[in-house]
């Protein structure tokens, strides 16, 4: 029952903590210490050890554990064309949005990203990132990037120029064809397996989530439907040898959480009309819910991942704990569309979760222990 193709029956989602030079690295060239330059070759020098190290425990999906990034999407939705990053007052760490989307108990950097000109897809950094990944490593590199959702959730209308999009139809439908440039200049640069992560479709199983979206004018079930479409528009045409997934989670920053809420509310169009080839789905804790929606999983080739393995903290969960849970799973879905990982990755963002590096190696090799025990 091993699996040759990505998903892999022992997968992560893909952040890693940062290592102490690299933080010191960033903290130095914020401050005009040093060059541009120099940053990144401690980059690409931490990037090479995490690789080996991802190598020798046993992974077959390599990632760059986006040590380039300060943020898991800003980074990304920022360089596409039409976008600008841009700070938030201190004053104002909600940035005047509902604070229902805030982090329990931490507080975010207040950085957002806008829409200022005609979405589009030119050149992008992280496509130059995947290829130094890929050229490091000989196992199966994997590319992450923020869904399109994540460009307008959070903010909705208000981050949308108005001269430039006074029509949300196009504003969508340029969305979609930038990400679909996007898809093909990653695989044009080699990549056949992307993770498009989208938080986003998780939120919509949170009823504060779903009240915050009515409260501003949108209603919840039919933005679901617009984020479904231009997810899929987006790859539909991607060549059959890319294998897509989606990961969903309901909020990652130093260990905290935004959402709660089973999967139950979007479970049969998450599966049958998302056009994704495997799911990453968050199931550490109770505020996920149950496996009863895997029931909706489609017989066939679609796989879902089950983040069963936190990355919120460095307790390391007993290996026959993971496997009643892997069994009590398959009370749904066949052990063969199956594969486990932590719910998340370990560093949403640079500032990273509460745990230590050798626990979060602990962890990912105790993921791969475990899928060789129950799938061989």
């Amino acid at each position: 029952m091993r699996r040759t193709t990505p998903p892999f029956r022992a997968d992560h989602v893909g952040s890693l903590l940062r290592p102490a030079p690299l933080k010191a690295a960033r903290e130095q060239h914020e401050a005009g210490k040093i060059t541009a330059e120099a940053l990144k070759a401690v980059e690409d020098d931490e990037i090479r050890k995490a690789i080996r190290e991802q190598e020798e425990i046993g992974l077959e999906a390599i990632s760059d554990g986006e040590f380039r990034r300060a943020f898991w999407h800003f980074d990304f939705l920022e360089h596409l064309d039409g976008c600008e990053g841009y700070w938030l007052e201190p004053e104002s760490q909600t940035g005047g949005f509902d604070k229902r989307q805030s982090f329990k108990g931490a507080t975010l950097k207040p950085r957002m990203v806008r829409v200022i000109g005609k979405l589009g897809f030119s050149s992008h950094p992280h496509v130059e990132h995947f290829r130094f990944l890929k050229a490091n490593t000989t196992r199966t590199p994997k590319a992450m990037i923020p869904s399109a959702s994540m460009l307008d959730y959070r903010g909705g209308r208000k981050v949308i120029s108005e001269q430039v999009y006074p029509n949300l139809d196009n504003y969508y439908s340029d969305l979609a064809k930038a990400y679909a440039k996007a898809i093909k200049a990653f695989y044009d640069a080699g990549c056949r397996y992307i993770q498009i992560d989208d938080v986003a479709f998780a939120y919509f199983c949170d009823t504060n989530q779903r009240q915050m979206l009515r409260d501003r004018g949108d209603d919840p079930d039919r933005q679901f439907d617009i984020y479904r479409q231009v997810f899929n528009t987006a790859i539909k045409d991607r060549p059959k040898d890319m294998i897509v997934t989606t990961h969903l989670c309901r909020g990652n920053f130093r260990s905290t959480f935004v959402g709660s809420g089973g999967y139950q509310p979007i479970a049969e169009k998450l599966f049958n009309d998302l056009a994704v080839d495997g799911y990453f789905l968050e199931w550490d804790t109770d505020r996920a819910g149950g496996f009863e929606p895997l029931a909706a999983l489609p017989k066939g080739n679609k796989t879902v991942v089950l983040g069963l393995v936190t990355s919120k903290s460095g307790t390391l969960e007993g290996k026959d704990a993971i496997k009643r849970r892997i069994d009590e799973a398959t009370k749904y879905a066949s052990l063969d569309q199956l594969c486990l990982s932590p719910q998340c990755g370990f560093a949403s963002t640079e500032e990273g979760n509460t745990l230590t590096p050798d626990e979060q190696w602990a962890k990912l090799k105790s993921v791969v222990d475990i899928a060789k025990e129950v799938w061989g």
